[in-house]
This record gives C-alpha cells, structure tokens and sequence, in this order.
C-alpha cells in the first residue's frame, strides 16, 4: 500500500474552500493532513515532517528548491481583511509595530510596507500571546488570520496590507501557496488541483455548512476578499515580492494544466 502524502495546512477560514474540497475527493484517504498556524506549516515543510504545505511564501527563500504544487494559493487582488495593521494613530505617529508571530510573509510585508511604501521607521516587535491587548497609543500591532475579525470597528486607523500592496505595485500579492521541497507525482498533481478546484467551486454550499459570525459575511470574504486562482498576475506579484526579500530559490510550478496530457 503507497505511503499517504503528509500534508500540513493553513487553519485559518481562508482554507476551509481547500479542506472541504480535499475531503470531498478521492484523495481523502491518500492524504494525512494536520491544520497549523502559518509558522507551523512553513516550519514543518522546512524540516521534512511533510511532504507538502499550504505555507508562507516567506519560507520560500530558505529552500534548496521549491515547487508551487497547484494552480491555487491563498492571495488578494486588493483587501484581504484578514492582514492588516491596527494603530489608534496614523501611519506618521506610529512609533512601534507588535509583529504577529503566525506568519512570517505578513511579518516581512509590514517591514517592507513601512520602509519602501509608507516611510516611516518605527520600532519592530516580535510579539507574544496576548499581545493584542497591548496595542494602544503609538504602538501599532499587525494581526492576521481569523484573529482580525471583529476587531476593525475597535480601531480608528487599520491598515490592510493586501490593499497597501496593490496600490504601491500595482500587483496582486500572494500569502501562502501549496509548496513542496521536491516533485511529486504527476497523477497526484492533477486530482489534487481537481479537489482545490471543487472546494472553490462549492463555497456556497460550504457557507451553509460553516457556522455564522456575527457581522461577517463568509461568502462575500471567500469570493471577494481572498482570491484563489495562482494566475500569471499573481505569479508576477510573488516573485516581485520574492526579489524584495532577496531569494535566490528556483521555484517551479508543478499545475495542473502542467501536467496534463495534450
């Protein structure tokens, strides 16, 4: 019997489109899939402990090599929602930046918002659980994931760094994608890419299921706000993003249509 592909996954909302179309496929018994925090996803690819992550792109310079193992990631065209810095004072004002310590590309995005876009300089933080709480006067705090909803009404200043980014490049930006340290199977590539494709496509059905959140819209937030499809825009923002953090990897893409037969 052939090994199951060790998968480690994102566990925000932004995921459930991916998880509830694995689990509907046929790949459900071929795979072993643990949901992390981003860190978590990128510390397990980065150590072996699986075979393939949905991680920060981050991560990406720190690899030998890197293949992008789907035609879907997790990105935006504009606001994410999910990824945004909460200040009480404007941008000028802000003296210290709490980092959020889930994620690694929403940690080098701040810093790279802050000294190429915005110019300001202010102190960076490497927070700690329960740093939310601290942010307050010119200490700013940058918070991602699930942790973020509620908390815009909470603030008078908050900063959305996918729309921060599109308005300074001009690009999508991409936050984490499907990655793998080395090829995998052809066969595997394309049901998987056929599994990612039947969770977007059941989002609504997938709203249904999931419970409310008060002053929340899922549907609007999965087909408006998070935006799954790696195309060619995107791929041209995470590579600008890539060159900014100075990597050196070879990135290869294994898609779908990649692997196809013509």
């Amino acid at each position: 019997m052939a090994s199951k592909i060790r998968m480690s996954a994102v566990s925000y909302l932004n995921t459930k489109p991916f998880i509830y179309g694995l689990y509907r496929s046929t790949l459900s018994d071929k795979i072993e899939l643990s949901l992390d925090i981003p860190s978590e996803c990128a510390r397990k690819l980065a150590s072996g402990e699986t075979d393939l992550a949905l991680t920060p792109v981050a991560i990406i310079p720190s690899l030998p090599q890197g293949y992008i193992v789907s035609d879907y990631c997790i990105g935006a065209t504009g606001e994410v929602k999910t990824v945004c810095l909460f200040s009480e004072r404007p941008l000028g004002e802000i003296k210290r930046i709490f980092l959020d310590f889930h994620s690694r590309t929403s940690v080098e995005l701040t810093q790279l918002l802050c000294r190429e876009y915005w110019n300001i300089t202010p102190e960076f933080i490497p927070a700690t659980e329960g740093y939310e709480k601290r942010i307050g006067g010119s200490t700013a705090g940058l918070i991602i994931g699930d942790r973020t909803i509620g908390k815009h009404d909470d603030f008078p200043y908050v900063y959305d760094l996918g729309e921060a980014w599109t308005h300074w490049t001009g690009k999508p930006f991409v936050f984490a994608a499907w990655i793998s340290t080395r090829p995998l199977d052809p066969e595997f590539v394309r049901d998987f890419n056929l599994a990612l494709e039947q969770g977007i496509d059941h989002i609504p059905e997938l709203c249904n299921i999931l419970p409310n959140i008060a002053g929340f819209s899922l549907e609007d937030y999965f087909q408006n706000n998070i935006s799954y499809m790696l195309d060619d825009a995107k791929w041209e923002g995470l590579n600008l993003f890539l060159q900014h953090l100075g990597s050196t990897t070879k990135i290869t893409r294994l898609t779908r249509q990649e692997v196809l037969p013509e």
